[in-house]
Formats: C-alpha cells, sequence, structure tokens
C-alpha cells in the first residue's frame, strides 16, 4: 500500500477532545500527494484548458493575451452555466475574439470510454483522460424524485486498500485535477442535457455531488476543494454547500482543514467500532485511529442538527456486525449530529467477504435507531454494472515510478 499519511498523535479516549493535529502533518500530507500529481492541463498543441481554472486564474490567461477582466464573466457563464464547449456557440462573444480564444484554449470534457445503465437506472461511466488514465463516475437517480445523486471520483484508484474495496485492489495511480474532478460532473449533466443550470427553486435532475467515487479525497485536497468552489459558484453551476458531501476513511488533519474551507457535508467511512478490526480492514485507522477519528467529527464545524454526519458502515457477515457492536456504534457516536448508513457489502470478483443476513441488518438497524439515531439500510443500486459502493475499479496502471 502507497502510505500518503503522516504518524498520528496519540490516541485518547473515545469521545474526548483531542487537540488539533499540526498544520506541519497537514502539509506532510499534501506534499506527500505531489508525487501523484495530475498531468498539467494543457495540450498536445499548447491550448490550455479553461475548465478548473478559478476566476483568478482565468482572468490572468486572460490578460496575457490582452483581455480585459470582464471577459471572464462572460466565459464562466457560457462555460459553467449554459455548459458550452465551442467558443463559436459562445454568441455574447464576438467572432474575431472566439477565434482567438479557440487558438489559445479549450473547453474540455472527460471522454465516457464506456457508459453502462443498470436495470434499476444507474449509470455508470468510464471516464478517460487527456493522459489515457480512467476512473469511473456513477449517477444514482432517486426512486421517487427526479433527481439523484453524482458520484464522483478523486483519483485514479485509491492507496488506503480497504479490504472490503475493489477500488483499493488496484493501487493508487495518480490525484485526478481540478478540471478532471468537475468534468465529471459536467460530462454526467451532458448525458443527461441538464444545461443551462437551473436555477432557484427549479428542480435538478443531477441534484447532489458525492465524492464517494475512486479515491480518498482528502488525499487530493487541493484539487478537489478547487473543482467544489467551482461547482458551488452561484453564476455557474451553482450547487450549495449542502448538496456537496465528501467521504473520508478519516484523514484526520485534512477533516479540520475541509471543514474550515469548505464546509460541506461530510461522511465517515467507519465500518468498525474497535481498533483492532479497523486495522485490519480499513489500514488507515492504524495512523488516525478510532478516538481521533470521532474527536475531529467532534469539531466538524458544519455539523449540526439539521445538517448531520453520515457514518457509513458496511455489513460483514460474522465480522462487524453484531449485537454487541451496534451498541458500540452507539456509544462512539453518542452527542454528534450523525446517522448511521448501514451499507449491505456489495461482492466483487475475488471478495473474501459476505454481506449480513437481512435479519442482522434489522437487528443492528434497530439497536442505532432505538438510541435516535436515523439508521437507514442503503438498498444496493447499480450491482449488475458493479455500480455499487465499493465496486468501482478501472485498469488503469502507474507508469511513473514513486518518488522516495
Amino acid at each position: 500500500m502507497t502510505d500518503l499519511a503522516s504518524p498520528p498523535a496519540v490516541a485518547t479516549e473515545a469521545g474526548a477532545g483531542t487537540d488539533r493535529l499540526t498544520p506541519s502533518e497537514r502539509d506532510r500530507i499534501l506534499a506527500k500527494a505531489a508525487l501523484f500529481s495530475p498531468p498539467p492541463a494543457v495540450l498536445a498543441d499548447g491550448r490550455r484548458e479553461l475548465v478548473g481554472l478559478s476566476r483568478e486564474e482565468m482572468t490572468q490567461a486572460l490578460a496575457e493575451i490582452g483581455e480585459k477582466p470582464f471577459r471572464t464573466k462572460q466565459l464562466w457563464h457560457w462555460i459553467y452555466h449554459q455548459g458550452v464547449t465551442d467558443f463559436a456557440r459562445m454568441s455574447s462573444i464576438a467572432k474575431p475574439l472566439q477565434a482567438k480564444l479557440a487558438e489559445r484554449f479549450v473547453v474540455g470534457r472527460p471522454v465516457a470510454a464506456t457508459v453502462q445503465t443498470s436495470s434499476d437506472e444507474t449509470r455508470k461511466f468510464l471516464f478517460r483522460f487527456r493522459d489515457g488514465q480512467e476512473a469511473e463516475t456513477v449517477y444514482i437517480p432517486d426512486r421517487r424524485e427526479d433527481r439523484g445523486a453524482v458520484c464522483i471520483s478523486s483519483q485514479v484508484g485509491c492507496t488506503l486498500s480497504c479490504r472490503f474495496c475493489h477500488t483499493g485492489t488496484q493501487g493508487l495511480v495518480r490525484n485526478l485535477g481540478t478540471a478532471e474532478i468537475v468534468g465529471q460532473f459536467m460530462a454526467a449533466r451532458d448525458s443527461y442535457g441538464e444545461w443551462p443550470s437551473p436555477r432557484g427553486e427549479t428542480p435538478r435532475l443531477l441534484s447532489t455531488i458525492v465524492l464517494m467515487g475512486m479515491g480518498e479525497p482528502l488525499y487530493n485536497y487541493d484539487n478537489v476543494a478547487r473543482a467544489m468552489r467551482i461547482v458551488m459558484d452561484g453564476e455557474g453551476i451553482g450547487l450549495s454547500r449542502r448538496r456537496i458531501t465528501l467521504s473520508t476513511s478519516g484523514v484526520v488533519p485534512m477533516m479540520d482543514r475541509c471543514g474550515e474551507e469548505l464546509g460541506v457535508n461530510l461522511a465517515v467511512s467507519l465500518h468498525a467500532v474497535r481498533d483492532e478490526l479497523r486495522d485490519e480492514i480499513v489500514p488507515l485507522n492504524r495512523k488516525y485511529p478510532i478516538a481521533e477519528l470521532i474527536a475531529a467529527c467532534r469539531r466538524y464545524p458544519a455539523a449540526s442538527n439539521a445538517r448531520r454526519i453520515t457514518f457509513e458502515y458496511v455489513m460483514l457477515r460474522g465480522v462487524n456486525d453484531s449485537e454487541a457492536e451496534a451498541r458500540e456504534l452507539v456509544r462512539l457516536i453518542a452527542g454528534i449530529p450523525a446517522k448511521v448508513n448501514l451499507i449491505p457489502f456489495n461482492p466483487w470478483p475475488g471478495s473474501a467477504y459476505l454481506p449480513s443476513t437481512r435479519e442482522q441488518l434489522d437487528r443492528f438497524a434497530q439497536i442505532v435507531m432505538d438510541a435516535g439515531f436515523a439508521s437507514p439500510i442503503r438498498m444496493p443500486r447499480g450491482r449488475d454494472i458493479l455500480a455499487a459502493c465499493g465496486q468501482l475499479r478501472t485498469e488503469s496502471r502507474r507508469t511513473r515510478p514513486v518518488a522516495a
């Protein structure tokens, strides 16, 4: 397993307030993440990708070709509100400038190498990026309303090697760039024709983003944060932070930063309530054990009764699904505005685990609910196309050596 984390502070008793981990630990994580940086967002012919640039960066890029700052507002509208990729279709921009922009810039999308639609209407995209690497993205429609979640990947592969997760068997290839992260959502909207961006109370078919695809988002924090700021910009895609959920396996130093800077909803991949078991099935726990993880959840600034932290718990038969473990879970999260998503294990080729029985799922859920926490059992979606939780994987491989 490629290790991107740093040694943790000493854990305290579960539920106690641990000190924040130092900025130097966050810096070490970011420095190691740089070893897996995406390639520059520049085409072979020298044209620069505009998707993924901040407003300030776009203004600077336009200034370099002699254009005024107001052009940024025009381009932002066409790219992120209208979803236009062809400068010639940007009707508020004069034709000579359209040609000038096309010579120097591009508005791109990842290529959908394959698109599969499940019998339950879940749709999985295998997106191919400019260097040939690939990642999977899943759209999960709501069963009752015309809305749904886009499950976005943040890395090609994953560094965590969680034992029950198919993605973890691939290993980390590289981080995705800002344009590649935003581009997954934009390409999914292309597929459903949801442009221009809906405004106000207008219903959205692609209504939420969950950063629960391939990879650990907090090990690619800078690119993820830049992408979500673009998504949340009110003059473009305009998706509220309340409609974005970031899932982490517990990169504690970056959880604080995410809460302070982005304030999106938080989901925590817990999956075990004892360190010795979580060490085995979620190896990141060896660096940031349960006590530190729960303490970080308690201080997460966006958590409230209206915006509860979601604890995700994959139910593995005979491994983590006993009634005693349900009671310990309740003890661990007591006092946190939270809900618990119980996830039946989704088998994949070569997996060593079995899903819990329905009876055991129900018993576990009842204990959690009796303690006052919502505890829905997440019904598997897209299993027939390997699009369910823990099933995403590509054949991408790392082609350059890892720095020492």
